[in-house]
Order: structure tokens, then C-alpha cells, then sequence
């Protein structure tokens, strides 16, 4: 297909109706940033069901926010340790002695028995977790807003139509 081929005009015009069901930049924005902070909370298994929440509550759109999610995963898994030893230095604590590969590997085979032995130190994550999501998310926000204002602009102007008729 040629970048100027209906049919992918078509189709992407499709997925951004879809995806942004009548939001506008700034909704879109906020749904970004609030999945992305959910995301890299440091408790794996919590952020389908905090992003659903968080969406329904906040009346954001349930794909944008649930693929963010899902896309940061990884990004999740490499803050955990970070945020343990910043909720460390907060609260004074001992330090723990699990490397990442050894966290992993007790996760596989006792998830629940990992997390009682490790609630104090989850616990501490959180809270470093809860000190760096503001900064996080404000900067998420003024990141994705003019991305997707400039996006919402392309759209509208390939479709011949006013930018507050597409976002």
C-alpha cells in the first residue's frame, strides 16, 4: 500500500474514532498519563484492575488507558527494585537482600509467601511509588497533550474537517 492509499486513510481514521471516542487532547492526555502511573506501580497483578477503576471513575477511555497499561509492563518490572531501595532510604529500613533475578524466581514459585515476607519492603515501594507519580504524570501529561493535539490536527485536516470536530 502507498502512504496515500484510501483504504489505510480509511482505517486510520477508524482507529483514531475508536480510540478516542469523542475526547478531547487534554482527556486523552489525562488517560495516558493516569495509565502510565498506574502502570508502574510496584505491585505486579494490581494495574488491570486499578486501570479499569481509574477509568471508570475518571470517565477515560478504557483501551487507551488499558494499553498502556499492558505496554508497560516491562517498564513495571524495572522500577519494582528502584522503588524498593528509594522506600528504603525513606523509611530507614534494612536493605533487602534479594537481587532482581532472585525476586523474580521467589515470585514464580511462592507468589503469595513473597508477598507476607515482603509487605514491609511493598509497602515502602509504594510510598516512594506515591511520592514520584505526581511528577511522573504531570510530565506525561505535557508530553502527550501536543502530540496528540498535533495528531488530532492531521487528522482533521486530511479529513477536511475543523480540529475541534476531530479532538
Amino acid at each position: 500500500m502507498k502512504p496515500g492509499d484510501p483504504l489505510r486513510a480509511r482505517i486510520a481514521s477508524a482507529a483514531a474514532a475508536l480510540l478516542t471516542q469523542g475526547l478531547s487532547a487534554d482527556r486523552i492526555a489525562l488517560t495516558v498519563a493516569v495509565g502510565l502511573c498506574i502502570a508502574i506501580i510496584p505491585v505486579v497483578g494490581v494495574t488491570t484492575i486499578l486501570s479499569f477503576a481509574a477509568a471508570w471513575a475518571l470517565r477515560l477511555n478504557q483501551p487507551i488507558i488499558q494499553t498502556i497499561n499492558w505496554s508497560s509492563y516491562a517498564l513495571q518490572l524495572l522500577l519494582i527494585v528502584p522503588f524498593i531501595r528509594m522506600g528504603e532510604n525513606l523509611f530507614r529500613a534494612p536493605r533487602m537482600a534479594l537481587s532482581l533475578e532472585e525476586l523474580a524466581a521467589f515470585a514464580k514459585s511462592d507468589p503469595f509467601g513473597m508477598m507476607l515476607s515482603l509487605s514491609t519492603s511493598i509497602g515502602h515501594a509504594v510510598v516512594a511509588w506515591l511520592l514520584v507519580i505526581p511528577f511522573v504524570g504531570t510530565l506525561a501529561f505535557l508530553v502527550t497533550r501536543p502530540l496528540v493535539r498535533s495528531l488530532a490536527a492531521r487528522i482533521a485536516a486530511a479529513q477536511g474537517k475543523d480540529i475541534d470536530d476531530v479532538a
